[in-house]
């Protein structure tokens, strides 16, 4: 296949950032994580702010606990007052990710693009995850906090995530039916897999 995508959902602390930027040095292809929000916010004319604060705003609202707002592609054009809403700066990262999908072989971190890209033939979805006990001992190691703080920074950001991915999909983030591979990555180590990622693409795309 000449052009692939590989989505990684992760929980926070699991290395799937990491992984990411290995697969993309290892494959030799473009790795886009807020990478995104720039890009969209060329496109759109919206500035990057805006789009960095979406998260936060809707992080502190109860929409995800009222209603779900599930993609479905349209673009809310610039004279209406919604133009700046948080669904549609979403809807611009998901355009930019259909068309980078389109035109190049790339990795793309979180923004729900394993459920943007859910009909592409040409795409391979990861998990990446750990026991909350590894993650609290990795993100302990990188900013040297408590254990209490933070298994509770990472209980809120995938709590966040999770929350994040519903409302603009009506699915469950951590469902193992949403992707191609789930990946423990306490278990296999960085190494282990990406060489599992590789084997799989041999034997998908070969």
């Amino acid at each position: 296949m000449d052009k692939f995508v590989i989505t990684i959902a992760r929980g926070y602390g699991s290395g799937g950032r990491t992984i990411g930027r290995m697969l993309s040095e290892e494959l030799g292809i473009p790795f886009y994580d807020r990478e995104l929000l720039r890009i969209a916010s060329d496109e759109s004319g919206i500035n990057e702010k805006l789009f960095v604060k979406a998260d936060e705003q809707l992080k502190k609202t109860h929409l995800f606990k009222i209603a779900k707002k599930v993609y479905s592609g349209e673009l809310i054009p610039p004279d209406n007052d919604d133009f700046v809403s948080n669904d549609n700066l979403f809807n611009y990262q998901a355009k930019i990710i259909k068309e980078l999908a389109a035109t190049e072989s790339c990795i793309i971190v979180g923004r729900c693009a394993d459920f943007i890209l859910r009909d592409y033939e040409n795409v391979i979805k990861l998990f990446v995850h750990a026991p909350l006990s590894k993650c609290i001992e990795t993100m302990k190691e990188l900013h040297g906090k408590s254990d209490k703080e933070v298994e509770k920074q990472i209980l809120s950001i995938d709590k966040h995530r999770a929350e994040y991915y519903k409302y603009y999909t009506g699915r469950n983030w951590d469902n193992a039916q949403n992707y191609d591979l789930c990946l423990n990555s306490s278990m296999l180590g960085f190494d282990k897999c990406l060489e599992i990622v590789k084997s799989y693409m041999d034997i998908r795309f070969r």
